[in-house]
């Protein structure tokens, strides 16, 4: 047992697979345990290092095994499959797990606070929030159609006019499914109360962290964005360069280059799918209010307009700003309003 030197850890509800080799890769443990024997069995071994899938609970369970004086690595799933042998099975699984994490250019997840997974659960909750009155909208719009009453197009519009459509005594909807549409009409109504307060929790969480109030000083850059982006990166100085930092949220393009002839494609859309959207829509409310300045970045964005069209002059301004977060995280300094990235 004092031998081992790496531990995979297969993670799940209730039982987990173990797998531990020594210095030379040699198997010394290969073992499933029960939730509630977990720790005691981590315990039990020398300080060595311990790789997990990123999953549900994985944050969790590194920082219990941090506790323990362990090494505790995460890593995405994807890094993990070409180590698999054989058939797909928790044993299997945690032996791949064990081999990825000893590779030299694995990447890692950083291990989150507590403190950081509870504000990212308020961007979940807000998420589906959004996305079910979205859906019930769509669900509203679909059933009125059925009965020959189109809704406008937008979820304002579209909003404005629900209570005239349900209200009209004239427009032919029998009285059941008037009575039922009222009800989703209310249930839109309390979701939208529902993402208000969380939008003012947000914005009293941005307004109390230093480092979101500094990533909030970029334009384009709201208490969305940078609630999210502080809560998700532990540390900036993780990511080798702002480019590393652009890509993994998905903003530099794709590439298939061959043959010494580069080929670059669309965006990746690669990585933190939320941060990407929140940067995008902060860099169209951007782009919408700069046509009378004379600012730099103004008179940069309108150049990139007329020469590559608005959607791509939106992306890169979203990839641009990536790049300033990354710089002001990694080096703690104010961002200066006449500094353009390159």
């Amino acid at each position: 047992m004092s031998l081992i030197k790496v531990v995979g850890v297969d993670l799940a509800k209730l039982v987990f697979s173990i797998h531990g080799v020594d210095e030379y890769g040699k198997t010394k443990l290969r073992k499933t345990v029960k939730r509630n024997k977990l720790l005691a069995e981590i315990a039990k071994l020398p300080q060595c290092l311990i790789g997990m899938e990123a999953c549900s609970g994985s944050h969790y369970w590194a920082r219990e095994f941090s506790k323990l004086g362990h090494d505790v690595r995460i890593m995405a799933s994807k890094f993990v499959i070409p180590y698999r042998q054989s058939e797909k099975n928790d044993a299997n699984d945690a032996e791949a797990i064990c081999e990825a994490v000893s590779r030299p250019k694995t990447r890692y997840v950083s291990i989150k606070s507590e403190e950081q997974q509870a504000v990212l659960c308020l961007h979940r909750i807000r998420q589906g929030a959004i996305k079910d009155r979205t859906a019930r909208i769509n669900r509203l719009r679909g059933l009125l159609s059925e009965f020959g009453i189109i809704m406008p197009k937008g979820r304002y519009p579209a909003q404005n006019a629900i209570s005239g459509i349900l209200e009209d005594a004239e427009n032919g909807l029998p009285h059941l499914a008037r009575e039922l549409l009222d009800d989703l009409w209310h249930s839109i109504k309390g979701l939208n109360e529902e993402i208000l307060k969380y939008d003012r929790k947000l914005y009293r969480l941005a307004n109390q962290m230093q480092a979101a109030k500094r990533l909030m000083s970029i334009p384009g850059v709201g208490e969305i964005t940078a609630t999210a982006v502080v809560a998700t990166v532990n540390d900036a100085k993780h990511f080798p360069t702002s480019r590393a930092f652009s890509a993994w949220i998905g903003l530099v393009p794709k590439q298939y280059t061959t043959g010494g002839v580069a080929r670059l494609g669309r965006i990746s859309k690669r990585g933190e799918k939320h941060i990407r959207t929140a940067l995008i829509h902060g860099a169209r409310a951007v782009m919408a209010n700069c046509k009378n300045k004379t600012d730099r970045i103004s008179m940069w964005i309108k150049d990139l307009i007329e020469r590559r069209g608005f959607k791509r002059a939106c992306v890169a301004l979203a990839a641009k700003n990536a790049r300033l977060i990354w710089a002001l995280l990694q080096s703690d300094k104010e961002y200066q309003v006449d500094y353009v990235a390159s």
